[in-house]
Formats: structure tokens, C-alpha cells, sequence
């Protein structure tokens, strides 16, 4: 049975899912299949993300490690470095999403509609 976490996390994927599908409402059928698998990873990463902010904000940038007996170092958190990681798929994936993105629909401004009429 998964626990509090895990169903937290899928909710909040389910919502960020939610709330990038409606971006991509308006495009065609196979537009929109290569779109979901992209709006489902962004959507996991996104919120991978924020659990790992928590864990750096909470343990620190830095840990330390220890390689022998006597020989101790400092080195980069490894949540640091999936964050790190993460940071550049989410980057090509939204890059990617927004060139598949349909144009914005503006309402036309009160002067153009008087120059229609």
C-alpha cells in the first residue's frame, strides 16, 4: 500500500498535469499524443523538484564523505546533483513544449473592433 507521500506526489503530478494540459487543449490528434508523454514527464519532474528543494533547503548543498581511513572530503549533496540533473531535462522538455504550444488566442482590443465595424 503506498504511503502519505507517494499519494501526496501523485496528486500534485495529477494537478500539475492538469494545469499543462489545458495549454495544449487545443491541438490536433498527433500533436497531442507526442504532447502528453512530454506534459506527463515535465509534470513528474516538476514536483520531484520541489521534494528536492525541501531536502537541500533542509540538509544543505554540501555533504561530507569519507574515502579510507583517514581521508575525509566535502563534496556536492547528491540531492544537489539529481536536482542539478532534473533542472536541464525540465529545461529541454518546456523548451520542447513550447514549440509545440498553439498560439495564444488574444481578444481583440477595443480599436480594432471599431475598425471592423
Amino acid at each position: 500500500m503506498p504511503d502519505k507521500r507517494e499519494l501526496d506526489k501523485n496528486a500534485k503530478v495529477k494537478k500539475e498535469k492538469k494545469r499543462l494540459e489545458k495549454v495544449f487543449k487545443l491541438l490536433d490528434g498527433n500533436k497531442l499524443t507526442t504532447v502528453r508523454s512530454l506534459i506527463n514527464t515535465a509534470a513528474y519532474i516538476a514536483v520531484t523538484l520541489e521534494e528536492l528543494q525541501e531536502i537541500i533547503n533542509a540538509e544543505g548543498y554540501i555533504s561530507e564523505y569519507k574515502n579510507g581511513a583517514n581521508q575525509w572530503g566535502k563534496k556536492q549533496s547528491e540531492a544537489v546533483e539529481i536536482y542539478i540533473a532534473l533542472t536541464r531535462n525540465q529545461s529541454t522538455i518546456i523548451k520542447q513544449l513550447v514549440d509545440l504550444a498553439p498560439p495564444e488566442k488574444r481578444k481583440d482590443s477595443k480599436l480594432e473592433a471599431l475598425r471592423r465595424e
